[in-house]
């Protein structure tokens, strides 16, 4: 069965922001062009890391001689998105993501794709005739000023989460904290 790709070539609008409260929250990959939304469920990790590959790619375009794709080397002020999420439906939940360059448009381009259960039972006769289950994957390319701006928001919101225990590096919830200090 065909791969449904949901594709991104210009988006409107590509962001990580979040649903719930620090601890509990929920991170999502949204991408937006004219009307069509697409909302990826992706992990704290996944995020962060997503947004540090990202400006690693940017900065070692910088120093290519001559910076042929102007790559700005911080996020220009007209691409600061600190809007919420738009109606979140989550498409998928992200497993497998690459990160890419496309040098003939200029873009960062992301590939998230869907989590999946290997299981020596599953066939391809398991899927549903509707359609339900049938392969997905999205796919965005951004150009580098929505990169960069992209890649500020995410470390922000993933950055915004619960603030860390100085003495034993866990979380600090907002009812509380009980301090595991190592024994010595």
């Amino acid at each position: 069965m065909p791969t449904r790709v949901h594709e991104f070539a210009w988006p409107d609008r590509v962001v990580i922001g979040t649903i719930g409260l620090p601890g509990a929250r929920t991170f999502y990959l949204q991408v937006r062009a004219g009307t069509q939304i697409v909302s990826v469920a992706l992990e704290k990790q996944q995020s962060a890391l997503l947004a540090e590959k990202i400006d690693e790619i940017l900065d070692q375009l910088i120093t290519v001689e001559g910076n042929p794709f102007s790559v700005p080397t911080s996020t220009p002020i007209e691409l600061v998105d600190n809007d919420q999420l738009e109606s979140v439906q989550e498409q998928f939940c992200a497993g497998a993501m690459s990160l890419g360059w496309d040098p003939i448009t200029a873009q960062v381009v992301i590939e998230a794709h869907p989590i999946t259960d290997v299981d020596a039972d599953d066939n391809d006769e398991s899927l549903d005739e509707d359609g339900a289950h049938e392969p997905e994957m999205l796919l965005v390319r951004m150009p580098v000023g929505t990169a960069r701006a992209f890649a500020k928001r995410t470390r922000e919101i993933v950055g915004a989460g619960r603030p860390t225990c100085s003495l034993c590096g866990y979380p600090i919830d907002a009812d509380g904290h009980i301090c595991t200090l190592p024994e010595v």
